[in-house]
């Protein structure tokens, strides 16, 4: 975006009465209908030189009541914490942590008290609702073993039953692939058959098999690239390849809330790391304004290369990054681009191909494509497309190409099955029937929670839904008492979040049908009256259910 694009934002947000909040996002707190009028008019006037829709995305402010008790509640178990400590110091309580025996006293320390404080006292609180064993295929329904604790969560044991058919609104199974039958199973199974579950060797030795290259040059197709690379583990394609495309010299822009993998390959290139807001255009461009105008520190000479890191769908929180305007400061600035679409990848676009479909542009103008197989595609691994030129650097360079094992055949036959059905190769309409399917239960599931009151993050599109709990005390009794009534969520709070910002993070698929989403809202509805968790001030008429079909894309710009 252009000097004169920022001023004319800056413009747009007056004249509508909506101002610019966290995240650089709008807020406001008129009612709904006023609400949506403005938004729609921020898009129209603001963006349509650069959006050929409207981009409509929702964080709306912790109330101050909220936003104090959530740091009492904070304080109080702070508080209660350093008194158990003392407890447990006295033997007064008893203490499971790990801990130096006496011989070792003299020694430096290897367990800090300190920075197991968390761990200790909150931490172990709420910590049935993680890690809960599965016992079947994570799809729309799957079976949970059950357990117990009888030492407040330290250790956990298996009660011996197993609860059935809990609906599962936490895998990533965006378009339906996990799945133990139909085609991509079917192919899986005979490529278990044919060629074993292990390659025993990389790439680059005696690894290479006819189908990785096939997946290679499908994916390329798939993205509308020149050439594409497939890698084993989804988080190395970030962490390994990062270091092989920025080093010392370079620079690295950096969203904030930016996945770990992309942190930890920023971090291991040795580039010098600035971070901007959170999708806020203004903060990237200041960035890239100083980077040029002032170079390297001390001596002042030009970057050798300056990488802007951003994702498709951001995990947390449910945003889609404004590609267009991060393309058009890229290319202003003779910058590089690098988009992971781990999320975005199969759960956007008409026809499945991420973001860049999404917002039309052209693949040419992302220079590194990078995303995983496994979320949409139901499998394992990642990959990075580009040009060609690029990608064969990679295959000489990349950690991740030369010393990793190569992927599993059978992991591979997953993905290509399932590729070829999201593109229509099968023959049949089935993959695009699951990416609408997937769009409209978005929809339909993010306006009935706005609806019931609940506060919810990210752009209307994303399948990645935040439902905002704040309360340290509400994060495990959610998940509780959502599961009590056999819906399997998954609840996020500090350090995943920021620790006022606790939430509970749900990832809808198109296998969902909608009777189960009715059930699972009906349910959310009711634990959230239970909890007092509907905080929201926007009043949000309800609207008629209507067919959802391929014209849905196109009526938000009516």
């Amino acid at each position: 975006m252009t000097e004169s694009a920022g001023n004319k934002n800056e413009d747009c947000h007056a004249a509508n009465g909506v101002k610019p909040g966290r995240n650089g996002m709008v807020k406001n707190h008129h009612h709904h209908h006023q609400y949506q009028k403005q938004e729609k008019v921020y898009n129209a006037a603001c963006n349509g030189e650069l959006y050929s829709r409207p981009f409509i995305e929702s964080f709306e402010e912790t109330p101050m009541l909220v936003a104090v008790l959530t740091y009492m509640g904070y304080g109080i178990l702070t508080i209660f914490g350093y008194l158990r400590d003392f407890m447990r110091e006295w033997k007064i309580e008893k203490c499971h942590i790990a801990r130096e025996r006496e011989e070792q006293k003299d020694f430096v320390p290897l367990y800090q008290d300190f920075e197991n404080f968390y761990t200790r006292n909150l931490y172990m609180r709420i910590r049935d609702s993680w890690n809960r064993p599965i016992c079947s295929v994570p799809g729309a329904t799957f079976d949970l073993v059950e357990r117990s604790s009888n030492d407040y969560n330290w250790t956990f044991e298996y009660t011996g039953r197993v609860v059935k058919d809990v609906i599962n609104l936490g895998s990533y199974n965006y378009l339906g692939f996990a799945e133990n039958t139909g085609a991509c199973a079917t192919a899986a199974g005979e490529a278990t058959v044919k060629f074993g579950v292990g390659v025993a060797s990389t790439r680059q030795e005696i690894g290479n098999l006819n189908r990785h290259e096939e997946l290679e040059k499908l994916t390329a197709s798939f993205l509308g690239v020149e050439s594409a690379m497939a890698f084993g583990m989804g988080f190395a394609t970030n962490s390994m390849n990062i270091p092989a495309l920025a080093g010392k010299g370079c620079l690295i822009l950096s969203d904030e809330l930016n996945h770990a993998s992309l942190v930890l390959g920023a971090r291991l290139s040795g580039s010098t790391i600035r971070v901007f807001k959170h999708n806020n255009m203004q903060s990237l461009e200041k960035l890239l304004r100083d980077a040029i105008a002032h170079g390297q520190p001390r001596t002042h000479r030009p970057w050798k290369k300056i990488l802007i890191l951003v994702e498709g769908i951001y995990s947390m929180e449910g945003s889609i990054i404004r590609l267009p305007e991060v393309i058009a400061l890229k290319k202003k600035y003779k910058a590089y681009l690098y988009l992971d679409e781990a999320h975005s990848i199969g759960a956007l676009g008409r026809s499945g191909r991420g973001v860049v479909e999404y917002f039309g542009l052209d693949p040419k103008d992302v220079d590194v494509m990078m995303g995983t197989f496994t979320k949409s595609f139901g499998a394992a691994g990642g990959y990075i497309g580009g040009r060609k030129d690029l990608i064969d650097y990679l295959r000489s360079h990349s950690h991740s190409a030369i010393y990793a094992i190569s992927m599993s055949l059978p992991v591979v036959e997953q993905i290509i099955t399932s590729m070829k059905c999201i593109m229509g190769m099968d023959g049949t309409t089935i993959g695009r029937s699951r990416i609408q399917r997937l769009a409209e239960n978005t929809v339909y599931f993010r306006r009935r929670l706005r609806e019931m009151g609940f506060i919810i993050y990210g752009n209307n599109d994303s399948p990645v839904v935040p439902m905002m709990l704040y309360m340290p005390a509400k994060i495990g009794a959610f998940g509780r008492e959502m599961l009590k009534r056999n819906i399997g969520v998954v609840v996020v709070g500090f350090p995943a979040t920021p620790i006022i910002e606790s939430r509970a993070r749900f990832c809808i698929s198109a296998a969902h049908t909608k009777e189960m989403l009715d059930r699972a809202l009906d349910v959310i509805s009711e634990v959230g009256d239970l909890l007092q968790l509907k905080y929201s001030r926007r009043k949000v008429l309800p609207s008629l259910d209507r067919p959802f079909d391929e014209t849905t894309y196109e009526e938000n710009e009516e």
